[in-house]
């Protein structure tokens, strides 16, 4: 499995989410503290992805965070209004390449995959044979992570909101893989949805921000675990940040506040 977190606030240094924290998605790289027989490191790459502007910077490797030098001086300077990152642990047979990690993106999106699609890739072509013929020969890689979101880029092109093509890409796929892992987050730098689908997360709220992890950063007892088969809902606008969580497998498209 791999790792993921995302921030939504004040603009705030990158490093301080990333890297400085003392269980920092850095140290959870190489020493993972819930991996729930996913793996043992998160060593197959990562990404990070930021919003510092009109469009968000993308920061994508396929060596392990740890051994990037350049990583450090890249984001101590910046400061950002929202972040995705990612480490991977690449479920065998999938190619460890630069453009399979996360975060994936397009136009505002940044999007990103913790899990397992069970059975691939035959469990899931049905739904990658609804997708346009040139999605499907520009994918990022050959991955589960990049199909998926594929599948979750077609439902927003369609008109979907972030919530419903998530939560519905979800279901879908659990219906087509069943025991698939599917933790997934998306995020435009004002809004964030990610799920808890067989694999752990937990929210920090604050009065002026929001935080989506796979595990907890630090000890602060405003950690929140996520439920299974749950998804969150983050967003801030003119006030207070916003979040909601709300059950997965009961999901219904357009329900949700």
């Amino acid at each position: 499995m791999c790792r993921h977190l995302g921030y939504l606030g004040p603009a705030v240094p990158v490093a301080g989410l990333v890297l400085d924290p003392p269980h920092s998605l850095l140290r959870q790289s190489w020493a993972p503290a819930d991996m729930r027989a996913g793996g043992t490191i998160n060593a197959d790459g990562f990404g990070v992805g930021w919003f510092a502007g009109a469009a968000p910077v993308v920061y994508r490797r396929a060596s392990p965070m740890w051994t990037d030098p350049a990583l450090d001086g890249l984001l101590r300077p910046v400061s950002a209004t929202g972040v995705l990152a990612a480490v991977r642990s690449a479920t065998a047979g999938m190619p460890v390449v630069e453009t399979a990690a996360a975060p994936f993106t397009d136009g505002l999106w940044l999007f990103s995959h913790n899990g397992v699609v069970r059975g691939w890739p035959d469990s899931v072509a049905s739904l990658a044979g609804k997708l346009p013929v040139t999605d499907l020969m520009t994918l990022d890689a050959p991955t589960d992570a990049a199909l998926l979101w594929a599948l979750v880029r077609a439902r927003l092109r369609d008109g979907q909101s972030a919530v419903d093509a998530v939560g519905s890409v979800v279901l879908d796929v659990e219906a087509a893989a069943p025991g698939s892992r599917l933790n997934l987050m998306l995020t435009d730098g004002r809004s964030l949805v990610a799920t808890a689908w067989t694999h752990s997360l937990s929210t920090l709220l604050t009065a002026d921000s929001v935080v989506v992890a796979s595990e907890p950063w630090d000890p602060d007892p405003r950690w929140t675990p996520v439920p299974d088969r749950h998804i969150v809902t983050a967003a801030i606008t003119s006030g207070p940040p916003s979040l909601a969580v709300h059950p997965l497998g009961a999901y219904e498209q357009g329900t949700h506040d």
